[in-house]
């Protein structure tokens, strides 16, 4: 390991903004049966400066998204989640020596994140360039079973943002929307490409966001010439949600290999920015 990682995992340890548990402590009884953490429930009292609706960014990388909701509404909480130490080090430290109070940040697996968050203690959840998991379905971030997962902290009415350069992950959680009769409040398959009145049912800073926030694999995407899609719905289905009639073969196809860095195909490139971006 880099001497780099070493001074920013040591940091890490000093950002009270950033909270990273045991993943044993949560996996002592298995992992289908998660313990509870004791921030569950807690997180506006312990974590914050104020109380405020609490929304989340999943995979968050360096927190770019994160951090520039949390600028621009003040009126609402923002936490980043990711595993990767390294990445959160760059949004941690940037909202300790900035002194924002709206943001914190959570060192976790997304599958255990039932495991920190209590029924209707979420707002919102924005999901910036998810792997989009050709091979599992389950591991995809908009599947039914991390809907499951999301339904049992969102409040309700709860929404979930997607935004990817994949369109075979567009296309999949479209389909899961369909196939679970969500409402649908944003979706455009070419982001850029769309002007901002179109999207005018969203508020007003969600909108900037959308435009005006790139993290740092959309702006390698869009140097590759590939559009930027975006999704929105509502987490206001009852019952188990069902899987989608989607024809996989087809839009893996579709999405095809791309030169990001060699002869690279999709899934392959990454791997390699997944790691050039904890560097």
């Amino acid at each position: 390991m880099g001497h780099g990682k070493l001074r920013k995992f040591a940091e890490n340890e000093t950002f009270r903004c950033l909270l990273q548990p045991s993943a044993a402590e949560v996996l002592a009884d298995g992992f289908f049966n998660l313990r509870d953490h004791e921030i569950k429930g807690h997180w506006n009292e312990r974590m914050f400066d104020a109380p405020r609706p609490i929304v989340l960014e999943l995979g968050c990388g360096k927190g770019e998204y994160t951090i520039d909701l949390a600028h621009r509404n003040p009126d609402c909480n923002y936490i980043g989640v990711d595993i990767k130490g390294a990445r959160l080090w760059k949004g941690a430290k940037y909202a300790t020596q900035h002194g924002l109070g709206n943001v914190a940040f959570l060192r976790t697996r997304i599958e255990f994140i039932t495991a920190y968050f209590a029924p209707g203690e979420v707002s919102e959840i924005w999901l910036t360039f998810s792997d989009p998991q050709f091979r599992s379905e389950n591991s995809r971030l908009t599947s039914p079973l991390f809907l499951e997962r999301y339904r049992s902290f969102l409040k309700p009415g709860g929404i979930v943002h997607l935004k990817t350069d994949s369109m075979f992950l567009h296309q999949y959680s479209r389909a899961v929307a369909e196939r679970n009769g969500l409402r649908v409040l944003g979706c455009t398959e070419d982001l850029y490409g769309t002007p901002r009145e179109m999207l005018s049912g969203l508020p007003a800073d969600t909108v900037g966001a959308l435009y005006e926030v790139q993290t740092f694999y959309e702006k390698m995407f869009l140097e590759q010439g590939y559009k930027i899609t975006y999704l929105s719905f509502l987490i206001d289905h009852d019952g188990p949600y069902g899987h989608p009639d989607f024809d996989e073969d087809y839009w893996r196809s579709i999405e095809g290999p791309r030169l990001l860095f060699g002869h690279d195909s999709a899934e392959t490139r990454r791997h390699k920015l997944t790691a050039r971006s904890s560097e």
